[in-house]
């Protein structure tokens, strides 16, 4: 295992502000981590409810959420609704979701997640269902280059499959990594490592991540009370995209919907207000912790409107 560094909680701060806590509401963390976000919010008077389908997460945050009396639940945070309903909670007066891969999962390479150390090909966030080797090696050559391309955004995701079908069987994160370099050229001085929008691309099909962004999105909207608050933070411009769309959408202004997200119909009451301004990190920030870099912070306020019974459903099928 490698060895792993402190988790530093993206944009902590502009967080906070948009969750404008006051003391005693109930607040919701769809992505517990190492709960940096969670005892934070917390420490502003916030009853605090965090979700984690990673079962490290879990397991290691009951420390730290009982110490800052955080009920921590194991389940998806595209499930919260449903989740929140078994503990009588139908409403809550915030909720904020850190997107993507965490830290801790990347810092550790018998997760599988990373290139930088040699370990199991796996990638699974719920450490359940198809990893990452059961897709690369089962798959069939045209599905793996589209995922490549679709969530990679890697112009040559053909050579890619190419190479990973003649490679297989694959067990192992260094070994996808040579096939990948192999296939796309490396240079020692390259910049960016070639690998590393198919290990992105990968991760996010085999953990559905794209999908559920889009499911939390509308258990988040059917939560939150009138003038609860939403705070998302993303990282790549696949996920930015969705969360922008989303509250374009359902604060009354243009935009289309996505095969998992349809369009509201135009007469509907906007269920958010005009979203903030987009946030990234400060240049103080990016000094402290690198990983900044990409993030983006999106954040809203929930309206009155009800929402649509069509995406009530979505939010709290199971």
């Amino acid at each position: 295992m490698t060895e792993t560094v402190p988790h530093i909680p993206v944009l902590l701060d502009e967080v906070l502000d948009a969750l404008a806590i006051a003391p005693g509401e109930t607040h919701v963390d769809g992505t517990f981590g190492a709960g940096g976000y969670s005892r934070a919010m917390a420490g502003k008077g916030a009853r605090v409810i965090a979700f984690d389908r990673d079962p490290d997460a879990i397991r290691e945050g009951q420390a730290v959420a009982a110490a800052s009396d955080i009920l921590l639940i194991a389940g998806e945070f595209s499930r919260m609704r449903e989740l929140l309903a078994e503990q009588g909670i139908e409403s809550v007066s915030g909720l904020t979701l850190d997107i993507g891969v965490s830290s801790m999962q990347l810092d550790r390479a018998d997760r599988g997640f990373s290139f930088q150390a040699d370990g199991p090909l796996d990638m699974t966030m719920s450490q359940a269902g198809m990893n990452a080797a059961d897709f690369l090696n089962e798959a069939a050559e045209e599905e793996i280059a589209d995922v490549i391309y679709r969530y990679g955004d890697e112009p040559r995701s053909r050579r890619v499959a190419r190479a990973i079908v003649m490679a297989r069987p694959l067990e192992r994160t260094g070994q996808l990594a040579s096939v990948v370099r192999r296939a796309l050229g490396h240079k020692p001085h390259d910049k960016k490592d070639p690998a590393t929008r198919t290990f992105q691309a990968i991760r996010i099909h085999v953990n559905r991540e794209l999908e559920e962004l889009e499911r939390g999105l509308e258990a988040a909207e059917a939560l939150l009370e009138e003038g609860g608050r939403l705070a998302i933070v993303t990282f790549h411009s696949l996920e930015d995209r969705i969360v922008k769309q989303f509250l374009r959408n359902r604060s009354g202004g243009e935009g289309g919907g996505s095969r998992h997200m349809p369009e509201k119909q135009a007469s509907a009451a906007p269920t958010f207000a005009k979203p903030a301004k987009a946030v990234r990190a400060s240049e103080a920030e990016l000094a402290r912790n690198p990983r900044a870099r990409s993030a983006t912070l999106r954040s809203a306020i929930r309206t009155a409107a009800p929402v649509s019974s069509s995406s009530s459903a979505r939010s709290a099928r199971p």
